[in-house]
C-alpha cells in the first residue's frame, strides 16, 4: 500500500490498474464464499508457536539466503517408533511448556546477537502498515521534477535503505533435557554471516556441556549435519534406560470372595432358580488361593549417566484363616479340612459345618456340601440337599431330596407328599416320616411312619411317642420294633425282614433313572435338529450307557447274593433260630398287616397283642408274650 501511495503522488492514478483491481474484486468475493476447511486433529506432541515468534523470524532470515528451507517442526515424539511414547502422556503438556520457554529465550537471544530490527523484517511496505519511506517534504518530488521523465522517477524508486551486514556467528546447538532426564533433544539454529555450519563435533560438544554422556545416538551425530532438516527441527539425540519398578506379589483366588448368585440358563432359555452355586466345597489339600512372589525391580540409567533407583515389589500377606495352611514353598494356601470355603474379614476359612440361618428355598438354592450342614429352618419342596457329613434340620422336610454321607436329624419330621426322597449312609433320627421314600444304611429311629416306603440295612425303631407304623412298606435287614403296626381301619401295611434293602433301593432307583433316560432320548430324537439337541443328545446317550452298565453290575450282585443264600439254606435245611435275628416286635398288630421274612409271608387277619414275629421252620410264626 505504501508503494501504491508513492506511485499515485508522482504519476497520478492509472486507469488500467483500477480496472484490474475492479476485475479482481469478484475473485476475492469467491474466496470469501468458499467453505472453511474442516479442523484437523492437532498433534499432541507438537510445540505450537505463534507466527510472530522469534523462532520464525530466525527461520525467515535463513530463508532469504537459502533456495529451500523446511518449515520448523518441534515434536517430542519417537522418531523410531510411533507406537512408543518418549514422553509419558501425563507429562507431555508440562514438557512442551518447558521446551517452549527454552526455545523462546534462546531464539530471542539469537535475534539480539544478529542485531535483528523489527522494521527491517519481511517484505518492504508490509511492516506495521507504515510506508517504507517517510513522508517528509525533502523527499517528495515536485510536479515539475516529475515531468522531467520517468527515467529519473525510476531511479528514485530503486533507492533502498541500507542494511547492516549480519555478524559472523557459528551455528548454535540447543540441548533440551526432559525432567526425568531420560531423553535429550537437540535443536540447531543456523549460522549467521560467515559462521561455521553445524557438524558432529559441535553436536557432541553441546551434549557434553549439558552432561549428556549415556545413550547418545551416534548415527544421528553423523547424519544430522548433512540433513536438509538440520536447522529448526527437534531431534532425539540421547535416550536413557527406563527404570522398571518391582511388581508387588499377587493373590490369585481359586474361590470367590463374595457370595454371588449365578443363575445358569439351560435349554429353551429356562433358568433353574434352585441352582444358585452359593457354596463352594473343598477337600483336604485343595488349593484355595495362590500367592505369587514379588518381582524385583530393575534400576534405570539417565542420559547424564546416573542410576535411577527402582522401587522393590512388596510381598503379599496370605489370607490364611481357620482350617487352612500355607504350602512348604509358601505359594499356595490349602485346606486342612473338608468343608465349605468362605471369605470373612481378610482371610479364607474352611467351615466343616455349613450354617443355614433360615430355610432352604430360593434364597439359598440347592445345597451341595462336603462337610456337615445345619439348617435352622425348613427344607422346602423342590430343593436338593447333599452333604458328605451329617445333616441337621431344625424344621420340617417337605417334598425335597436329601442325601447325607453321615446321619440325618430332622427335629420336626418329614412330610414328603409322596415326592420326598431321602438317602442316608448312617442313621436317621426324625420326629415322624410321612409319605416319603427313605433309604438308610444303618438304623432308623422315629415316633411314627405313615404311608412311607422305608429301606433300612439295620434296625427300625418306632417306640417313642405314638410309636406307630401305618400303611406303606417297611423293609429292615434285621429287626423292626414298634408300638402299633397298622390300624383298626385295616389299612394295608407291609413289614419285610432280611436281605440288603439298600441294594434293592439303589437298583430300583437306577432302573427308574435308566427308564427316564431312554424316554428322554426318544423324545429328543423326534425333535428337529437344533444346537440344544446336538449338545444334549450325545451327553445323554453317554450317561445312559454308564447307567445301564451299573444296572447290570448291580443286578449281577443281587443275583449272586440270592444264590448264596439259597445254597446256605439248602445246606442247613433249617436255619438255627437262635442265630436268626430277623424279627418284628410290636405291642399290637392290626389286620391287613403282611409280615415277610425271607421267602415266607404271613398276613394277619385279627388283632395280635404283644407279639414277636420270627421265622420258625421256614414259616413266619407269632410268639405272644403273656
Amino acid at each position: 500500500m505504501a508503494k501504491k501511495s508513492f506511485f499515485n503522488r508522482i504519476f497520478g492514478t492509472r486507469p488500467e490498474k483500477k480496472e484490474k483491481e475492479n476485475e479482481e474484486l469478484p475473485l476475492e468475493q469467491e474466496e470469501k464464499q468458499k467453505p472453511e476447511p474442516e479442523p484437523q486433529m492437532l498433534d499432541p506432541t507438537l510445540l505450537n508457536l505463534p507466527s510472530d515468534h522469534a523462532l520464525y523470524k530466525l527461520w525467515r532470515l535463513r530463508k532469504e539466503h537459502a533456495d529451500w528451507l523446511p518449515v520448523p517442526i518441534l515434536r517430542l515424539a519417537n522418531p523410531f517408533s510411533e507406537e512408543e511414547d518418549i514422553v509419558p502422556e501425563d507429562q507431555l503438556e508440562q514438557e512442551l511448556d518447558r521446551l517452549g520457554m527454552l526455545v523462546t529465550l534462546t531464539s530471542e537471544s539469537r535475534l539480539a546477537e544478529i542485531g535483528f530490527q523489527e522494521e527491517e523484517e519481511g517484505i518492504p511496505g508490509e511492516t506495521a502498515g507504515e510506508p517504507i519511506f517517510p513522508e517528509e517534504p525533502e523527499t517528495l518530488l515536485s510536479l515539475e521534477e516529475a515531468d522531467s521523465g520517468e527515467e529519473e522517477a525510476g531511479d528514485i524508486l530503486k533507492i533502498e535503505p541500507e542494511k547492516k551486514p549480519e555478524p559472523d556467528l557459528d551455528a548454535q546447538v540447543l540441548v533440551f533435557l526432559t525432567k526425568d532426564e531420560l531423553s535429550a533433544w537437540v535443536l540447531v539454529y543456523p549460522p549467521s554471516g560467515n559462521g561455521r555450519e553445524v557438524d558432529g563435533a559441535m553436536l557432541v560438544w553441546a551434549l557434553r556441556e549439558e552432561g549428556v554422556t549415556y545413550g547418545i545416538h551416534n548415527e544421528l551425530m553423523d547424519t544430522l549435519p548433512k540433513s536438509d532438516e538440520r536447522y529448526f527441527h527437534l531431534f532425539l539425540a540421547a535416550r536413557g534406560k527406563g527404570v522398571v519398578h518391582g511388581k508387588d506379589g499377587e493373590v490369585e483366588d481359586m474361590f470367590p470372595r463374595e457370595r454371588k448368585q449365578e443363575l445358569k440358563v439351560g435349554e429353551f432359555e429356562k433358568v433353574n432358580y434352585a441352582e444358585l452355586n452359593l457354596f463352594h466345597n473343598v477337600k483336604v489339600g485343595d488349593v484355595i488361593c495362590k500367592i505369587s512372589a514379588p518381582v524385583p525391580g530393575k534400576p534405570g540409567r539417565s542420559v547424564l549417566d546416573t542410576e535411577i533407583p527402582a522401587r522393590e515389589g512388596k510381598r503379599m500377606v496370605a489370607p490364611q484363616g481357620r482350617n487352612t495352611a500355607l504350602s512348604e514353598d509358601g505359594v499356595r494356601l490349602v485346606a486342612t479340612k473338608e468343608g465349605h470355603v468362605e471369605f470373612l474379614g481378610q482371610a479364607f476359612h474352611v467351615k466343616p459345618v455349613l450354617e443355614i440361618a433360615g430355610n432352604v428355598d430360593y434364597s439359598t438354592g440347592n445345597i451341595n456340601f462336603l462337610g456337615d450342614v445345619h439348617i435352622h429352618g425348613d427344607a422346602c419342596s423342590g430343593f436338593t440337599i447333599r452333604a458328605m457329613g451329617n445333616v441337621t434340620i431344625d424344621g420340617v422336610v417337605e417334598a425335597c431330596t436329601i442325601e447325607a454321607g453321615g446321619d440325618l436329624v430332622v427335629v420336626k419330621g418329614v412330610k414328603g407328599d409322596n415326592q420326598a426322597v431321602i438317602q442316608v449312609h448312617h442313621n436317621i433320627f426324625a420326629k415322624y416320616l410321612e409319605n416319603a421314600f427313605v433309604c438308610v444304611k444303618e438304623n432308623l429311629q422315629t415316633d411314627s411312619i405313615i404311608n412311607s416306603t422305608i429301606f433300612c440295612d439295620g434296625i427300625i425303631e418306632v417306640c417313642s411317642g405314638r410309636g406307630i407304623i401305618i400303611g406303606g412298606k417297611v423293609w429292615a435287614s434285621s429287626e423292626v420294633r414298634a408300638n402299633i403296626v397298622g390300624n383298626r381301619s385295616r389299612h394295608p401295611t407291609g413289614i419285610r425282614l432280611g436281605g440288603r434293602p439298600s441294594q434293592d433301593f439303589e437298583y430300583a432307583k437306577l432302573e427308574q433313572k435308566v427308564s427316564w433316560e431312554e424316554e428322554e432320548i426318544e423324545r429328543l430324537d423326534r425333535q428337529p435338529d437344533s444346537a440344544a439337541k446336538m449338545k444334549n443328545l450325545p451327553a445323554l446317550r453317554m450317561q445312559l450307557a454308564v447307567d445301564q452298565n451299573k444296572l447290570k453290575q448291580l443286578e449281577k450282585q443281587l443275583k449272586e447274593k440270592r444264590e448264596a443264600e439259597e445254597a446256605r439254606d439248602e445246606d442247613k435245611k433249617v436255619l438255627d433260630e437262635q442265630q436268626d435275628n430277623r424279627r418284628l416286635v410290636c405291642g399290637i398288630a392290626f389286620p391287613e398287616t403282611e409280615i415277610t421274612i425271607g421267602d415266607a409271608s404271613l398276613r394277619l387277619e385279627r388283632d395280635v397283642w404283644q407279639c414277636t414275629a420270627m421265622l420258625v421252620k421256614g414259616e413266619v410264626s407269632l410268639l405272644q408274650i403273656q
